[in-house]
């Protein structure tokens, strides 16, 4: 997926599927706008919490699900910011040159990676549930004009990419936060890079023992 995107930014077959694409979306819905993509994207994250308060558990507890969001989420924005600024592909809308990847598409398909991973074991409909929102995200990513069918595919790429990562990278992560114990850990320190605001700093995260 990161591989067609980044071949469709110079290939002509590819950059005139976006084209017609995006012609085809504006012609059956000119006037098409909506904010709830905002929203949509964090909407797999939330659900996992709002299951595991309802009694419904994933596979990690807060502590460990929390700090895997947060790595899957630093690689996501970083990765998403840095593409950003060496593609500088023009939106469609002419906004600016910040088209590739989609930011938000990526956040929505980390986040129903996220979902899948931590009840795969309980049901696979979690996961599709996740991978749906994700995929409306990216797709009204495009009815809103904001980005082209390539971002959208490259975006949902790095976000899937990144929250493996994440996963794959936490049991070495685990060890060495934790050595002693990890039940008896209570306080973690995480960096964060907010991509809307182009802010970064670091997070101290509780967790009751």
């Amino acid at each position: 997926m990161i591989g067609y995107g980044l071949f469709a930014l110079n290939n002509p077959t590819l950059r005139d599927l976006n084209s017609t694409t995006k012609a085809e979306l504006r012609e059956d819905h000119p006037q098409f706008r909506t904010h709830i993509d905002n929203y949509l994207q964090y909407a797999p994250v939330a659900a996992v919490y709002i299951l595991n308060a309802a009694g419904i558990h994933g596979k990690h507890n807060l502590r460990d699900r929390t700090i895997i969001l947060g790595i899957s989420a630093i690689l996501t924005a970083g990765t998403v910011e840095g593409v950003k600024r060496w593609t500088h592909e023009e939106r469609p809308n002419g906004q600016d040159f910040l088209s590739f990847p989609s930011g938000h598409t990526a956040t929505a398909f980390a986040a129903a990676e996220f979902m899948r991973q931590e009840y795969k074991d309980v049901s696979p409909w979690y996961g599709v549930a996740g991978y749906l929102a994700a995929t409306t995200t990216g797709a009204l990513r495009m009815y809103n004009n904001k980005h082209w069918l390539s971002d959208v595919v490259a975006g949902a790429g790095v976000g899937i990419l990144s929250t493996k990562a994440a996963y794959w990278m936490y049991p070495w992560i685990q060890r060495k936060l934790f050595k002693d114990n990890a039940t008896h850990a209570s306080k973690v320190i995480m960096p964060y890079y907010n991509p809307q605001f182009h802010s970064a700093g670091l997070s101290f995260i509780f967790f009751p023992r």
